[in-house]
């Protein structure tokens, strides 16, 4: 499947219409502009640590993908130069587990950009074969864990670590999770 298989535009719920496409070596510079108009919690929340500016490995790492293991798509603006969110998948080896996590520019949030990008990475990730994906979050990101409780990810205990939550949505309903997972109620996800 090449990238550009997976490019497209989309409206969101609120109207808003942006491009789609799979990053690229060149969006490096793009990308940590990007990252500037991110607000403190949520580059927090991406990173599950406390990051005032996106490293160049970090940047790298999203911008230099095989495109078999790893996908990162990148969200523009009307304008397709800005970035306004990126979504990336990183799967296992033999692609059976795929992890995603997403964040969106300050003054996109709340437009239905988060669910287009959950939903069109879930779709991605199925396609290619992928039957479980996850998200690592942590505990204070209410707004990410309701978003994939309501495209029918399920919280589960994340081993370790009481301030982080696992959140997983098994694709392919017939294969079997390597491992046993226990629904956590609402109140404890939260």
């Amino acid at each position: 499947m090449k990238p550009a298989d997976w490019s497209c535009d989309i409206t969101t719920r609120t109207g808003l219409t942006f491009h789609l496409r799979p990053a690229r070596l060149e969006d490096e510079a793009g990308l940590a502009e990007f990252f500037s108009h991110v607000t403190p919690d949520d580059l927090r929340f991406r990173f599950l640590a406390s990051v005032r500016e996106v490293s160049h490995d970090r940047l790298v790492a999203m911008t230099h993908i095989d495109h078999r293991q790893t996908e990162n798509f990148l969200a523009f603006a009307e304008d397709r130069k800005t970035i306004i969110a990126t979504a990336m998948l990183a799967c296992d080896p033999a692609l059976e587990k795929g992890e995603v996590a997403i964040s969106i520019r300050a003054e996109y949030k709340h437009r239905g950009v988060g669910w287009e990008l959950l939903r069109h990475v879930s779709k991605f990730a199925e396609a290619k074969g992928v039957k479980t994906i996850e998200s690592v979050e942590n505990r204070q990101n209410h707004e990410a864990i309701d978003l994939e409780r309501e495209q029918g990810f399920v919280a589960v205990s994340y081993p370790d670590d009481v301030a982080l939550v696992l959140i997983r949505k098994q694709l392919n309903p017939s294969a079997g999770l390597a491992d046993s997972t226990i629904e956590l109620p609402l109140a404890e996800a939260n």
